[in-house]
């Protein structure tokens, strides 16, 4: 694994092309340091059915079916956004520490060698692993410097190749992304990195935003869906906000911020259908444990508190939302006991 802790941003500036799925994540820090919320925005060409499971400690799970894997018992409660009730798009755990999954056109996973003792991840259960074992990103970041692994991927949506990268915070407000490039994990740890989404890599973009912050968000910023102008217009405005004094306040902002990036309903450009709508946005607030989602189509904000949950070890619960229109404020009420769902392998 290569492991970078600083970017240089003297690479040449790149221009994007449209991204496959606009999804946007940013991350805000309040001005106490108990004060942490990440907003992102799940955005696809088709419906991405989503439902809310939470998961507790004692949980028995492996990265894959057979074969050289990782076998682990879950330290942590966690809620977990899971789409397709087959794979985990991201999630937060009792401790704050958050997942985010989006996707990168330019992702090449790291291929076990055949025949070798290389652990290999589902990325249906990629996220959930780092939740189910870590409380902040220090871990995580030793756990990689660590640890080589595999990943598998199935494709989804007639074929497409599931391509992702990740974004990890914890309740300090540290910021971890993961990216592979070429088949090696790239790994990038600082505070400051609070917004994320689609392409180019993580490098690429950084220069992308030095040239804009250049010219001056105050007098123009671009106003596009495509990836590069989402982080540039979402890094402008949560380093330009007053730094909330509550959680709640913090989640009120972050909601703005993630709406002026999100992707209006049954917006396309023509010749460009790979730009998509938003169907989803969430914040997960790392400071309270609350998981707040809101659909595109409803004007209901509703989160699961996974503070205030009793939960059994062993016993998952589940939010079904395919009737999410009356969902509003806390749905622990609304959680059913469930099976585990079955991860796409």
């Amino acid at each position: 694994m290569k492991h970078i802790k600083t970017l240089s941003l003297i690479l040449t500036i790149l221009t994007s092309a449209p991204s496959m799925a606009p999804c946007s994540r940013v991350v805000l820090c309040g001005d106490s340091a108990d004060v942490v919320v990440v907003g992102r925005t799940l955005d696809w060409r088709t419906p991405i059915p989503t439902n809310i499971y939470v998961y507790p400690t004692g949980m028995t799970r492996v990265s894959m079916p057979d074969g050289p894997r990782f076998e682990w018992v879950s330290r942590y409660n966690s809620v977990l956004a899971v789409s397709y009730d087959s794979g985990v798009t991201e999630g937060m755990n009792q401790c704050g520490l958050v997942v985010n999954g989006l996707f990168c056109r330019g992702s090449s996973y790291r291929v076990a060698p055949a025949g070798s003792d290389t652990p290999v991840m589902s990325l249906a259960l990629f996220v959930s692993y780092f939740l189910d074992n870590f409380a902040t990103v220090d871990e995580v970041e030793a756990f990689l410097d660590e640890n080589d692994f595999g990943m598998e991927a199935s494709d989804f949506d007639g074929g497409t190749a599931t391509l992702l990268h990740w974004a990890i915070t914890d309740a300090t407000g540290n910021t971890l992304i993961m990216e592979f490039v070429g088949g090696e994990l790239q790994v990038y740890v600082d505070r400051n990195y609070r917004v994320l989404t689609n392409e180019p890599q993580f490098p690429a973009m950084q220069s992308i935003l030095s040239y804009w912050m250049g010219i001056g968000g105050n007098n123009m910023l671009p106003g596009g869906v495509r990836s590069s102008d989402r982080f540039v217009r979402a890094s402008y405005f949560v380093n330009h906000v007053p730094a909330p004094r509550s959680a709640d306040e913090a989640v009120a902002v972050a909601s703005s911020i993630i709406n002026n990036v999100s992707v209006p309903m049954g917006y396309e450009i023509p010749g460009q259908p790979n730009l998509s709508s938003t169907q989803w946005r969430s914040i997960s607030d790392a400071s309270r444990g609350r998981y707040y989602m809101q659909f595109a189509d409803s004007g209901g904000l509703f989160y699961v508190d996974l503070s205030t949950l009793e939960l059994s070890s062993g016993k998952v619960l589940k939010l079904d939302t395919s009737n999410h229109a009356d969902f509003f404020g806390c749905v622990n009420h609304l959680l059913r006991p469930s099976a585990p769902f079955t991860p796409h392998w």
